[in-house]
């Protein structure tokens, strides 16, 4: 590279210091030396290897950038002051009320593809990107910065034996090897080796510089570009807050702003107003897309029965028939969760994610950067594993389907290691999330469609063994709508129940009908958005209020009942999930928690 090209990227790389010093003293707070060790590799970057126009952020042929390390966002913003998309005006609201620059970035902000700040996750969201751009047959990159502390978070592990295993040469990851954390030095400091040998043994060209050489970084990341059939991984050995005497490669200064910012300012250099031409995309890229066609749904003959599990798995293959758009990933148990289907169905569009969770929920967010409908399926229990990443989608705003299987006590003898009885709550709990629960193969096969094009993270729960189907084919079933199964002028309570127990609460009308007491009994289908209309229609004609789920007692559908109508102050009685389960028949384990027909008998008689 010619000398006055080496000079330009280090003046470069100091702007972005000093930029990075100055909005984080305009906000009081920031992590300025966790950017500043990071600005000659991005700085490089953006000058001689990053494929972007920052004019048509959704052009398929960019490249992809994730700060994973995304508390260096001072750098980041920097970067898109040099690039010309922010002013320096705005690169000062850093972190203020109502500025697009947040603390960690956001999606807010049409140049990020995902939000970041959670450690861990870059890689995995990227190996996603990776998976589609791929899958499209498109030349775009994706390039991950992350820091070395995040290095010890087990889903980059998960991220890099996938990369590996799969080849994924269109991924690079940039590791900021600066030696300290937030409270002191890293479990590897600087040695570059230990990185290199556990990337290496899953399959990864690695590549060891200096951090802070133009020159051995503009190699690094063009031997990257260039590698065939593996993924690289740059270890650049870089010094955090490099530049500045008052912090460079010392302790305790994480997370702060500089004590002296005109100081390290002037040490710097001064402010400069530097310009990079990032070069665009070769061309318009036209990403491979599969076709479609019409959609036509399974049909189950009311009587029979059908696990919703099964109507899910034939219901996702017709969408894949119909759709082209429609991915599926798998977490290893296809043939459990009926996902089979589609894989038999649209072989080219499921993906194996194996045994790893966090990964699989991630490659979802990955590929809808890319414009793909994905659907991640495993059993319920096994999302919490991935919780955080499902997290972090919900405030990326990211609209993946996740559709969680053998819910409750009623799979019967396997025991709660495998009973997902949080789900409910912690799929409530997700911003803008969509929770869906059916209870009969035809409701399953609606609902699995009627995801397709949700806004937000959508979650479908799916029950393992079969239940009558009492719904004809062909009906729709509204995101944020219930259905009313029972109902009489004389009735002293509804009972409402989603999924397994709304079975449970038809017997129990019945039943109780034989007596002379009459109860209505509501399909509450959607637990969130929850019918709040239907609710408070019971409430106020009856009164009473009986709620009965396969889960556990906080956050489920009971709490989702008692947030609609507590302002009504009708009475509300929850059956949930109280105890500890055991190994138990189906109808034993539904005996034993209080949730099946005769605990709603007994809790309407004690009601009246």
């Amino acid at each position: 590279m010619p000398e006055h090209d080496l000079q330009f990227l280090s003046e470069l790389a100091a702007q972005l210091r000093v930029d990075s010093v100055r909005a984080s003293a305009a906000a009081g707070s920031g992590h300025p030396t966790s950017s500043m060790s990071a600005a000659d590799l991005m700085a490089v970057l953006f000058s001689c290897h990053l494929h972007y126009d920052f004019g048509r952020p959704d052009d398929p042929a960019n490249d992809h950038l994730i700060f994973s390390k995304g508390h260096a966002s001072p750098l980041l913003y920097s970067l898109f002051k040099a690039a010309g998309a922010i002013s320096d005006e705005e690169l000062l609201t850093f972190r203020q009320h109502g500025s697009r620059l947040e603390g960690h970035p956001s999606t807010r902000l049409p140049w990020v593809d995902v939000a970041t700040g959670s450690l861990g996750q870059g890689l995995p969201v990227g190996v996603g990107m990776a998976m589609a751009g791929r899958l499209e047959r498109v030349p775009q990159h994706v390039w991950v910065l992350s820091g070395d502390s995040e290095l010890a978070e087990g889903s980059v592990w998960e991220a890099a034996e996938h990369a590996g295993s799969e080849g994924l040469s269109n991924i690079t990851l940039i590791v900021d090897v600066n030696r300290l954390g937030q409270r002191g030095p890293t479990r590897h400091g600087w040695d570059l080796g230990a990185y290199a040998r556990r990337f290496g043994a899953f399959g990864w060209h690695t590549v060891e510089i200096d951090g802070h050489d133009p020159g051995q970084i503009d190699f690094a990341l063009s031997d990257a570009r260039n590698t065939r059939r593996r993924p690289t991984v740059i270890l650049a050995k870089t010094r955090k807050g490099a530049g500045v005497v008052e912090v460079e490669n010392r302790e305790g200064a994480h997370g702060k702003a500089l004590k002296e910012p005109e100081q390290a300012i002037a040490e710097l250099g001064g402010p400069r107003s530097l310009t990079v031409e990032v070069r665009r995309p070769d061309g318009r890229a036209e990403p491979y897309r599969f076709g479609g066609g019409e959609l036509a749904l399974p049909e189950f003959k009311i009587g029979d029965e059908v696990a919703t599990r099964t109507a899910f798995g034939e219901a996702l293959a017709a969408l894949g028939t119909a759709r082209g758009d429609v991915v599926v990933l798998d977490g290893e148990v296809a043939d459990s969760t009926k996902a089979e289907a589609f894989a038999a169905a649209h072989p080219e569009r499921f993906f194996q994610m194996y045994i790893a969770e966090q990964q699989l929920v991630a490659a979802a967010v990955g590929m809808r950067v890319r414009g793909w409908v994905p659907y991640a399926v495993t059993f319920a229990a096994f999302l919490t594993r991935a919780y955080d990443f499902i997290r972090m989608a919900g405030v990326s705003q990211s609209p993946i389907r996740l559709v969680g299987s053998h819910a409750g006590v009623s799979i019967g003898a396997d025991g709660p290691s495998q009973m997902g009885l949080e789900d409910l709550a912690m799929m409530r709990a997700v911003h803008g999330g969509i929770v869906l629960y059916p209870c009969d193969a035809n409701q399953a096969a609606a609902l699995t469609a009627e995801m397709a094009d949700l806004s937000g993270v959508a979650y479908l729960r799916t029950t393992r063994g079969a239940t009558p189907v009492i719904y004809p084919p062909g009906e729709r079933f509204p995101v944020g709508g219930s259905r009313v199964l029972r109902h009489s002028p004389s009735d002293r309570a509804t009972i409402v129940a989603a999924g397994i127990t709304v079975h449970e609460a038809l017997a129990a009308a019945d039943l109780l009908a034989e007596e002379g007491i009459g109860v209505g009994v509501l399909d509450m289908y959607s637990i969130k958005p929850i019918d709040a209309a239907a609710l408070m229609e019971a409430a106020t004609t009856t009164g009473n209020l009986i709620t009965v789920e396969d889960h556990r007692p906080e956050g489920g559908l009971g709490d989702a009942v008692l947030d609609a109508v507590s302002e009504l102050g009708p009475r509300v009685v929850k059956l949930a999930v109280r105890g500890l389960p055991g190994s138990a028949t189906p109808g034993e384990q539904l005996s034993d928690a209080r949730i099946d027909r005769h605990a709603v008998v007994a809790a309407v008689k004690r009601l009246l």
